[in-house]
């Protein structure tokens, strides 16, 4: 580890000052938006403010393909459709969910990059969450909100297995969870959300 040695001439004492080594690292921070890709840089630098030459983050779009954009050091950087190449600039549409590859680099790259995978679920959470609403303002019978209500955790429990998988680079195990997931919530909504014909709850109207 780099030290900086630093004397003092009227007592002779040395103190001596630990300077960080050079760590790279990113976080990506939920938005809560389909539109957005945030990713945090989160690295340790020599130097304060950084000192680093041609900081660039890649990012391998699901279905897309591989965009290289420059990275600002000690902030959050925020993505869109736009500014990845997948929309005209200007025009923004929700991202793709699926696997992302990130790699952070600065010069020299080869030497000094981190590389993270991540699933992303913005998508399918937005369409769980609506479900989810409409299934507590429906007036069903109490049983089948019941089993409605236990459908969807094994929903959520899904969509958490997918993002679990590709943080630890199973990336087969998180697609498949990922498609599971779907899967059952397309057939719940199909299903209006656990609610249908006779399973509404009745209301005895008193003249």
């Amino acid at each position: 580890m780099p030290e900086e040695r630093i004397s003092s001439q009227s007592s002779g004492i040395f103190h001596i000052t630990a300077m960080p080594d050079l760590k790279l690292d990113i976080l990506v921070i939920p938005t809560y938006n389909t539109l957005t890709l945030g990713i945090a840089d989160a690295s340790t630098y020599p130097t304060d403010p950084p000192s680093v030459s041609a900081p660039s983050i890649e990012i391998n779009v699901p279905n897309f393909g591989i965009v290289i954009l420059p990275f600002n050091v000690n902030e959050l950087n925020i993505f869109s459709s736009s500014n990845l190449g997948i929309t005209p600039v200007g025009t923004n549409d929700p991202l793709p969910d699926g696997i992302y590859f990130l790699k952070y680099t600065v010069a020299p790259a080869y030497d000094n990059f981190v590389e993270k995978s991540i699933m992303r679920v913005d998508r399918l959470q937005e369409k769980f969450d609506g479900a989810f609403m409409k299934l507590d303002m429906m007036e069903c019978d109490r049983a089948i909100k019941i089993q409605a209500k236990v459908e969807l955790t094994t929903v959520s429990f899904f969509i958490n297995g997918a993002i679990a998988a590709a943080n630890n680079c199973a990336t087969v195990e998180a697609n498949r969870l990922y498609l599971q997931a779907d899967k059952f919530l397309n057939n719940f909504i199909r299903q209006n959300c656990g609610c249908s014909g006779n399973n509404y709850a009745t209301v005895t109207t008193y003249y």
